[in-house]
């Protein structure tokens, strides 16, 4: 798989919970195209420096390995996919 969406969230983030069931439904979608992984930014913070994440949510659309597109905050569902259908 190529194309995966890293979702830097909080339990805390209200802009993350609010994110959360568009990130599923958007996933439902793409079946195998694009991996979700989730990270939790609290729990796994040298990833979080790692990316130079610095609010959240953020997300992180990589192919083959390497960050080609990022979005920071709470964005309408249809700004997402775009994004994440661009890397396709």
């Amino acid at each position: 798989m190529a194309v995966e969406l890293l979702d830097f969230y909080a339990d805390w983030c209200g802009p993350c919970k609010v994110m959360d069931p568009i990130i599923h439904e958007l996933s439902q979608g793409w079946g195998d195209k694009v991996k979700v992984t989730k990270i939790d930014v609290d729990k796994e913070q040298d990833k979080s420096t790692q990316h130079g994440v610095m609010s959240i949510p953020t997300y992180i659309v990589m192919k083959d390995g390497q960050e080609v597109d990022r979005v920071v905050g709470a964005v309408p569902k249809q700004t997402l996919k775009n994004k994440i259908e661009s890397a396709f």
